[in-house]
């Protein structure tokens, strides 16, 4: 079986993503319409802390060291040494395709989020138009992120245990493999 630093560290790594994740959710920017003091008949947003966007991009590197780590450990599944046939590499392959996915869905989350909730309306309008839309980042999509975190850390360690028990479990074929060349007789 394969060490267990590589999984308590992939662990520890997507819990602190996770974390991260759901706090950007919870300190997302939220906007008010303000009316300028300098002229009276104009509004403009004023958005409060912007925290949200470096939490979501914390947990982006987070996941995607842990990802690197898992995948730069079990050599990304195809640079190794064969695999022993069975359901433990039928099990790692799927699990392998699985993880990849979502990996990407959460790191898109996040990353679309950090940047959405970064961007500020700068323009102003006047009283007798439609007031300005402070645009800010729709509820869920950190935590969505933070859902596909978990997902792929679960994924991840399965596949991790899979992987290794097939890598593991190898024997090659010791006999004889060629055609005798004896004589006929």
């Amino acid at each position: 079986m394969a060490s267990m630093l590589i999984p308590i560290t992939v662990f520890v790594l997507d819990l602190i993503a996770f974390a991260l994740a759901v706090a950007a959710e919870q300190r997302r920017s939220t906007a008010v319409i303000v009316a300028d003091k300098e002229m009276s008949n104009y509004n403009y947003c004023v958005y409060d802390s912007d925290i949200s966007t470096g939490l979501g991009v914390g947990a982006f590197l987070f996941l995607f060291a842990s990802q690197i780590l898992i995948m730069i450990s079990s050599r990304c599944f195809c640079c190794d040494k064969p695999l022993n046939p069975g359901s433990s590499r039928v099990l790692a392959l799927v699990l392998f395709l699985t993880c990849w996915v979502f990996f990407f869905i959460a790191e898109v989350c996040l990353l679309a989020g950090s940047v959405r909730n970064a961007y500020h309306t700068k323009y102003r309008t006047m009283f007798t138009e439609i007031p300005p839309s402070c645009q800010t980042v729709r509820k869920g999509v950190f935590a969505a992120g933070a859902a596909f975190v978990l997902f792929t850390a679960i994924v991840s360690e399965f596949y991790y245990i899979n992987f290794s028990k097939a890598r593991d479990s190898f024997q090659p074929y010791a006999a004889q493999t060629g055609i005798g060349m004896g004589t006929y007789k």
